[in-house]
């Protein structure tokens, strides 16, 4: 691994942020610094604490630290999500589908934490 882009954590976590970004701005004017800018600040923080971690990650503990708050930020955006799909049905298919890949992504996110956990060497 060369870099925080080869981890499939890293490329999954942005694909899911444009489409979150770009769904989020559909959300109507009063909400879109609102909720709007609660969810899309959430899963941009997903992928930014993967890098900041990767950047760290010469240090297990900090490397293990900010995967803990990729995935809590990932759980933060399910949150939105949820909320989003019940205020504003109209975009309840697409948001629907965001659901489902950022429960993936989470399930991931846990995996290879516990994998830093477990076996990461310098």
């Amino acid at each position: 691994m060369k870099s925080y882009k080869d981890l499939d954590i890293y490329t999954i976590g942005m694909e899911l942020f444009y489409k979150t970004h770009s769904l989020s701005m559909q959300l109507p004017k009063y909400e879109l610094y609102e909720l709007g800018s609660q969810i899309r600040r959430s899963s941009d923080s997903v992928v930014t604490n993967i890098v900041e971690g990767y950047g760290r990650r010469r240090y297990k503990n900090d490397f293990i630290k900010f995967l803990v708050y990729s995935h809590a930020s990932n759980l933060e955006t399910l949150n939105h999500i949820e909320k989003i799909v019940n205020l504003y049905p109209y975009l309840a298919d697409d948001i629907k589908m965001l659901y489902e890949g950022y429960d993936v992504l989470g399930a991931k996110i846990f995996s290879f934490l516990k994998y830093v956990e477990e076996h990461w060497k310098i």
